[in-house]
C-alpha cells in the first residue's frame, strides 16, 4: 500500500500542471477591446528589444523588463483612482505584463504580485463589482467609497450627463433680477443634485446599464490578471498566503449564480494553480480579514462548483479537491464531506467527457491514498468499481488515467470491508490480467489480496457469484 509520501510523489509530483485558457486571454472585456492603445504604448518602449524567438508562431509583443519597475507606482495609483481612463490603462498594461507564451520567454520577468499594493488594488476592483452585482433585494449595507474618492465624476456610464444636465426653463422679457435669481437657484440645485448623487447608492456605484457593464468588464479583466499571476512560480507563495486574495477568490465562486461566468472561471483556475500551497486554516488565522469566510464556507463553495453542470467548473473543482487533500492540515475540513465528494466523483466517472473522467480519477487517486474513510466510502458506492474498470478496459485515451484507475482499485482491495464488493468482479480482474500487459502487475496484486486473506464476507459473496 502506498503511503502519503508516494501519493505526493506520483499523484502530485513537483509542481502540478497549470490549467486554463491561453495566458492573457480575456473575453469581451474593455481591457481587451482597448488593448491596441496599450500595445502601442508598450511597443514604443520595446522598440530596442530583440525580436521574438523563432520558435514562436504568430505575432508577439516584447515588453521590457524594466517597464514594471519604472511604472509600478503609477500602475497601482491608477488602479486605486477609480477613474475609467486610468483603470483601462492600468488593466491593459498589466494584461501585457502578465502575458506568457513560453516559460523561458519571461524567465526574468518582474514578480508583479510583489509590487506593494498591486494585488490588493486588483482585488478591490473585484470586491467593488461584487457589491453592486448582488441583486437589490440581497444587497449589503452601503460602505464608504474607496475608488475615485477625490473625483466628482469617475467616467463610468452616463454619470456626466446625470450631474451636468439641469433643465433650465426659458423666460420671456427682460431678465433682470429674475434671471439672476433663477441662475443662482439653478446652481444651488445642480450642486445639491451632485452632492446627493455622491451619497446615493445608484450614483455612488453608477448603476445605469452602461456603467454596470463597464464595471463588470473591469472586474473580469482584474480577475484574468490575477489568474495570470498564479502561473508565475514567483507569485504562488505570496498569493497563497494572502488572506484577502483567497477570500475574494472563494467569495467569487460562492456567488456563482450572481457573478460573471468568466470571473468565476478565472477565480476557480487561480485556486487550482495555488492549491499545492493552499492551507484552509488561513481563514481562522490572525491575519486581517476583508470578507468573512470560514474553512467550512470554502469547502462548501468548492462542493457547489463540483455539483455544477458546467464542465469547466466541476472538472476544476474535482482537481482542486484532489490537490487540497494532499495537505494533511486540510483533512479535518474535507473529510466530513467525503461521502458527498466520492458520490459526485463517481458520477463524473460516468460522463462521456474524457476530461471530466480524468479529473475525477485524479481526485479519487489522492483521496484513497491518504485516508481509509475515503476508501471505505468509495468502495460502498454502487457504480464506483464498474466505472473504474470500464476506464481500464475501454481504455481511456490518456494512459495515466488508466493507471491511476487501476491503482485506485488496488487501494480499495486493501480494506477487508471492500473485498465483498470487489469479489463480484474477480472474473473481470482475471481477464484484464491475462489480456493487458500494462496493468497485469496491478491486477495480479488485486487478485492476490482477494484470495490470500479471505474473510467470511468474501466467501459468501463468492458463493453467490458461483451460482
Amino acid at each position: 500500500m502506498q503511503k502519503r509520501e508516494s501519493a505526493k510523489a506520483s499523484g502530485s509530483t513537483g509542481t502540478p500542471a497549470k490549467r486554463g485558457r491561453p495566458f492573457g486571454s480575456t473575453s469581451g472585456s474593455s481591457a481587451a477591446s482597448a488593448a491596441a492603445a496599450a500595445a502601442a504604448a508598450a511597443a514604443a518602449a520595446a522598440a530596442a528589444d530583440s525580436a521574438a524567438p523563432a520558435s514562436l508562431l504568430g505575432p508577439t509583443l516584447q515588453v521590457p523588463i524594466s517597464f514594471a519597475d519604472q511604472n509600478n507606482k503609477r500602475i497601482v495609483l491608477a488602479l486605486q483612482s477609480g477613474l475609467k481612463s486610468e483603470l483601462t490603462w492600468a488593466l491593459n498594461t498589466l494584461s501585457l505584463l502578465s502575458f506568457k507564451e513560453k516559460d523561458d520567454l519571461r524567465r526574468d520577468a518582474t514578480p508583479l504580485a510583489k509590487i506593494q499594493g498591486l494585488l490588493d488594488a486588483l482585488l478591490q476592483i473585484i470586491d467593488d463589482w461584487r457589491d453592486i452585482a448582488i441583486p437589490r433585494d440581497y444587497k449589503r449595507s452601503s460602505r464608504l467609497r474607496l475608488l475615485g474618492e477625490g473625483s466628482t465624476v469617475t467616467g463610468f456610464g452616463n454619470e456626466c450627463e446625470v450631474t451636468n444636465s439641469v433643465d433650465v426653463p426659458s423666460h420671456q422679457g427682460n431678465p433682470g433680477n429674475a434671471l439672476s435669481n433663477m441662475e443662482t437657484s439653478v446652481r444651488k440645485a445642480s450642486k445639491n443634485r451632485a452632492s446627493d448623487w455622491w451619497f446615493e447608492e445608484d450614483g455612488l456605484f453608477n448603476l445605469d446599464d452602461e456603467g454596470r457593464s463597464e464595471k463588470q468588464q473591469c472586474a473580469v479583466a482584474a480577475s484574468n490578471i490575477i489568474r495570470n499571476f498564479s502561473f508565475m512560480p514567483e507569485n504562488e507563495t505570496i498569493m497563497a498566503q494572502n488572506r484577502h486574495c483567497l477570500e475574494t477568490l472563494f467569495q467569487s465562486i460562492e456567488d456563482q449564480y450572481m457573478q460573471d461566468e468568466e470571473l468565476i472561471t478565472n477565480a476557480l483556475e487561480t485556486l487550482v494553480n495555488l492549491s499545492p500551497l493552499l492551507d484552509l486554516r488561513i481563514f481562522s488565522s490572525s491575519k486581517p480579514s476583508y470578507i468573512k469566510i470560514t474553512e467550512k464556507d470554502a469547502v462548501q463553495a468548492i462542493l457547489r462548483m463540483l455539483e455544477s453542470p458546467v464542465k469547466a467548473w466541476h472538472c476544476a473543482a474535482a482537481e482542486l479537491l484532489g490537490r487540497l487533500i494532499i495537505n494533511p492540515d486540510n483533512e479535518p475540513f474535507l473529510l466530513p464531506s467525503a461521502a458527498q465528494i466520492c458520490k459526485r466523483l463517481v458520477d463524473l466517472l460516468g460522463v462521456s467527457a474524457v476530461d471530466g473522467q480524468a479529473a475525477a480519477v485524479g481526485a479519487l487517486y489522492n483521496l484513497v491514498e491518504v485516508n481509509i474513510d475515503c476508501r471505505l466510502k468509495l468502495g460502498s458506492e454502487r457504480w464506483a468499481i464498474d466505472r473504474l474498470l470500464k476506464l481500464v478496459k475501454s481504455p481511456h485515451p490518456v494512459p495515466e488515467v488508466c493507471r491511476k484507475a487501476a491503482l485506485v482499485l488496488e487501494s480499495l482491495v486493501s480494506e477487508p470491508q471492500n473485498r465483498a464488493h470487489l469479489a463480484y468482479h474477480e472474473t473481470t480482474f482475471a481477464e484484464i490480467l491475462m489480456s493487458d500487459g500494462k496493468y497485469s502487475d496491478t491486477f495480479a496484486r488485486i487478485l492476490y489480496e482477494l484470495n490470500s486473506r479471505p474473510s467470511s464476507k468474501v466467501v459468501t459473496a463468492r458463493g453467490v457469484w458461483g451460482m
